[in-house]
């Protein structure tokens, strides 16, 4: 398949339940200083009614949320070993909260080679919202094929 044939592509949209347990232990292996990522007590004196997700806790969820898409590495025929992980941003909405109900969908929104065709980058960008159609987050992946 030719890289430029996967720009536009659209994944279907994936929904997962945000858990504590697992927002707690990404916020402790991450290094959170805050408390109020797996502490209860110390998030609802903060103000929240339940345990929010640390900033960049949207990337697990998006992995961990079940699939039935075939990848643009795979329509591409790209080797899983021949891949970098070359960027990632995000853009932060409404904060996410354990108990929520995240849906994602990623749209290819650049594809280009370098170096004369020996290292190709996909551009993607993941929108995702709440059980309320709200806003969460953005995120925007650039992987790197060698």
């Amino acid at each position: 398949m030719d890289l430029k044939s996967v720009i536009g592509r659209e994944t279907s949209p994936k929904s997962i339940s945000v858990e504590q347990g697992q927002m707690q232990f990404f916020a402790k292996a991450t290094g959170a200083k805050d408390k109020i990522y797996w502490d209860l007590d110390a998030a609802k004196a903060a103000g929240h009614a339940a345990l929010p997700a640390p900033p960049t806790f949207l990337f697990t969820l998006d992995s961990l949320a079940p699939s039935t898409d075939e990848s643009v590495l795979k329509a591409l025929g790209v080797n899983i070993g021949n891949i970098l992980h070359g960027e990632q941003r995000f853009v932060y909405g409404k904060q996410i909260y354990a108990g929520d109900t995240v849906t994602l969908q990623s749209r290819v929104t650049d594809a280009y080679e370098k170096k004369g065709g020996a290292l190709k980058f996909v551009i993607s960008e993941t929108s995702a919202t709440n059980q309320h159609g709200e806003n969460v987050g953005t995120m925007i992946n650039s992987l790197v094929i060698r």
